[in-house]
């Protein structure tokens, strides 16, 4: 079957919008190295922009590492399936550096198509941001292009193509930031990566798109849509923030896939951390699906949540958490003994993501069990208070500015302040403002909305509210966020579920000069 071919606003995170001749053409040689200039950005900007990575504090440390993306095939549960990944293993294998190292990745394209590298949740220079047309030149199939930039912050981070439906494959890894001043109060840590799977067991992500944009129903083993969603109020009237949490039947998902995994496995044949009772375990939760948001339980064990997108918080006790796409959570466990399942439910949807904690001994249990840890409210990020010293500076905004959410099932589309990605208007800072942001979801279905290149305090800046780069919107609610405007260029703002950004809900954030 020939695949979807996407139309100019559904070039997802690979965008041909502003500066898209000037990317494209630049890459067309097959080979380059990282240097300054973003596509299409005046030159005053450019040089903002070096300014900024030149002031940056470093460590002097230079960390030489290299990545390919290239077709593999992996095994899932003894069914072989062809996908593109990052190296040989599905998650790719985990980068890894110290706030402020300067890191160079050598990255080489072994797709038959065009790919790029958005580094999630680094705050780091703007032309190394990995948007095609936006930022940085898009990897021409056999191509490469060498990254370079200082990692400013610490933390659980991940990195994923910009470019087409591709993140819907398996080109996703994390990227752990370590902090030398964290006082490591854990006796080992298990990176825990979520994603909803359809590649080579169900239709392709293009088809999926075909059948969303045609109306088909079913899902991503037999149709398109999981559930109805969407229906906009077209409403940009005040704050709904009191509304639209889940279970007020709105739907959750616009796809029902086959699997759900945890470390690219299934859960008849879990990925397994071995461990000893009593031993404190950090997970490190990084939700890379492009359409599920999971609600994460350990059977047999509280979570005492300590981090989110990287920054930290006060400890916080939970039977669960909920996460979006998109976002990521830091919890610390203290193992009881004995065989435990880490379970990841997929909102709205059937099915179950599955892996084991072995402590002792003892069967597993059976895999339709389901932990009555689930059965809680889930922890979210309204209920996180921000750790002493990881606030923003106490300002008051310099300028606010809107961004109201809004979509319809039928026709497939989806935007920002009523547009879609190639007839948005950007939002403007300057910078050194402080800026507020406030988002207002006007359909019936969340949203995770991530900021390219800033974190931003929920509620206001030096408030209570913790630091993120990607919060989940509820349904027909609402949210404010500060941040501060200290890192120039120009910086997509999108919804991270994967379909959604496709169908235009993206816009991005400019500075001016």
């Amino acid at each position: 079957m020939t695949p979807y071919a996407p139309d100019r606003r559904q070039v997802l995170f690979g965008i041909l919008g502003v500066g898209a001749a000037a990317g494209l053409t630049a890459c067309s040689s097959g080979s380059r190295t990282g240097t300054p200039g973003t596509a299409g950005a005046p030159k005053s900007l450019e040089s903002a922009i070096r300014a900024a990575e030149a002031d940056r504090t470093t460590t002097g440390k230079i960390r030489a590492l290299s990545l390919v993306a290239s077709p593999i095939e992996v095994d899932l549960g003894g069914r072989t399936v062809s996908t593109w990944a990052y190296g040989d293993t599905l998650p790719g294998a985990a980068l890894r550096a110290r706030a402020g190292d300067r890191v160079r990745v050598t990255f080489r394209n072994e797709l038959p198509e065009a790919t790029s590298v958005h580094w999630h949740g680094l705050a780091i220079r703007n032309d190394m941001d990995g948007v095609p047309g936006v930022t940085t030149p898009e990897v021409a199939a056999g191509g490469s292009f060498a990254y370079d930039f200082v990692v400013p912050d610490p933390g659980t981070h991940w990195f994923h193509p910009h470019t087409g439906l591709q993140l819907d494959r398996g080109l996703y890894a994390p990227f752990i930031v370590d902090d030398p001043a964290e006082p490591g109060d854990y006796d080992t840590e298990w990176v825990v990566v979520l994603d909803d799977w359809t590649d080579g067991v169900g239709k392709t992500p293009d088809q999926i798109y075909a059948d969303l944009k045609s109306g088909a129903t079913g899902g991503a083993d037999s149709g398109g849509m999981g559930g109805m969603s969407g229906m906009s109020s077209g409403s940009n009237g005040g704050d709904m923030s009191g509304m639209g949490m889940s279970g007020m039947g709105m739907s959750e998902g616009d796809v029902a896939y086959p699997f759900y995994l945890v470390n690219g496995r299934v859960p008849d044949d879990p990925d397994v951390l071995t461990a000893k009772p009593g031993q404190r375990v950090r997970l490190r939760i990084i939700n890379a699906a492009s359409d599920t948001i999971f609600t994460v339980a350990l059977g047999g064990h509280d979570l005492v949540v300590t981090h989110t997108d990287g920054y930290p918080v006060k400890p916080t006790r939970a039977a669960s958490l909920r996460i979006g796409m998109g976002e990521r959570y830091d919890a610390v466990v203290t193992l009881a003994d004995g065989v435990f399942p880490l379970v990841a439910s997929p909102s709205g949807k059937e099915g179950l993501a599955r892996a084991l904690v072995r402590s002792g001994s003892g069967q597993p249990p059976a895999l339709s069990a389901r932990p009555g840890e689930l059965d809680s409210v889930p922890l979210t990020a309204d209920m996180l208070t921000v750790a002493a010293g990881a606030a923003l500076a106490k300002r008051s905004p310099d300028t606010s500015q809107d961004l109201v959410l809004a979509g319809t099932m039928s026709p497939y589309a989806w935007t920002v302040n009523g547009a879609a990605y190639e007839d948005s208007e950007p939002l403007k800072i300057r910078q050194g403002q402080a800026g507020r942001l406030r988002i207002r979801n006007r359909s019936m279905m969340p949203h995770p909305m991530h900021v390219h290149g800033h974190t931003f305090q929920l509620g206001t800046a030096g408030g209570t509210g913790p630091r993120k780069d990607t919060v989940l919107v509820p349904a027909m609610g609402g949210i404010d966020v500060d941040l501060i405007a200290d890192n120039p260029g120009r910086w997509m703002v999108h919804c991270h579920n994967t379909y959604h950004a496709v169908a235009g809900m993206m816009t991005r954030l400019d500075y001016t000069t």
